[in-house]
């Protein structure tokens, strides 16, 4: 029997609680509810819950405010409920810390779909076999096994979209990788049309990677095609 997972939504649209309850118990889910920004925090920081499901908006609170507080204490993941064309939103979450998010009105196959990727990718490490799985190139040392990133011996606080972005680029140290494979492998899913969660992301890496003993940009654009993790040279001390 796999393994039953348990589903936060925090949302105030009863209707739309209830069919995605509905649909999500169908699919094995154990669902539970939370209709508001206080009640909401509380049960996400509970522990009991493998993924949250979040509206951007929620009466005592924003749901951006949530997702601030709750990735000061957790990784949960969390996918989030934005408005159809409202890139901002998107692209706000996403910053914050959102590891996907589904436009409404959305079809509860596709919420499944974006569920079942995210905990695909949150557990893949867990479950990879081996004691000795660190990928090294530099001052970066992956291990999937235990979804630890180290940058310069120090631990790199990295969501697990970023640590999913951060293996493919390692793996693929000195090669392109296109941004359709990096949504692949870190999204679960295609990327649409004008769609810039890959690259949202990549920049909130990029930033946590400006450290170590490198001075320079590690992950370069590659116009047309895609980005690249570059060897690159140390820093000159010049005292």
């Amino acid at each position: 029997m796999g393994r039953i997972n348990h589903i936060l939504i925090v949302d105030d649209d009863r209707d739309l609680v209830d069919l995605l309850r509905q649909y999500l118990e169908g699919e094995g889910f154990v669902v539970k509810a939370a209709i508001d920004y206080a009640s909401g925090l509380r049960a996400a920081l509970s522990g009991n819950h493998e993924l949250v499901i979040l509206d951007v908006n929620l009466p005592g609170g924003s749901g951006f405010e949530l997702l601030k507080k709750l990735r000061a204490e957790s990784n949960l993941p969390v996918v989030l409920l934005t408005a159809r064309g409202d890139s901002v939103d998107r692209i706000v979450g996403l910053h914050i810390g959102a590891d996907d998010y589904v436009p409404k009105p959305f079809e509860p196959r596709e919420v499944v779909a974006r569920i079942r990727a995210v905990l695909r990718r949150t557990r893949g490490g867990m479950e990879k076999a081996g004691s000795d799985d660190r990928v090294i190139v530099g001052d970066v040392t992956l291990s999937p096994s235990t979804r630890t990133a180290m940058l310069a011996g120090e631990v790199l606080d990295v969501t697990t979209v970023e640590f999913d972005l951060l293996e493919v680029l390692l793996r693929n140290a000195g090669k392109v990788v296109t941004r359709d494979q990096l949504a692949q492998a870190a999204l679960g899913r295609n990327l649409a049309p004008f769609d810039r969660g890959v690259d949202v992301h990549l920049s909130k890496l990029r930033k946590k990677l400006g450290g170590g003993q490198y001075s320079q940009d590690r992950i370069k654009t590659v116009r047309g095609s895609g980005y690249i993790y570059v060897a690159l040279e140390q820093k000159t001390d010049l005292r």
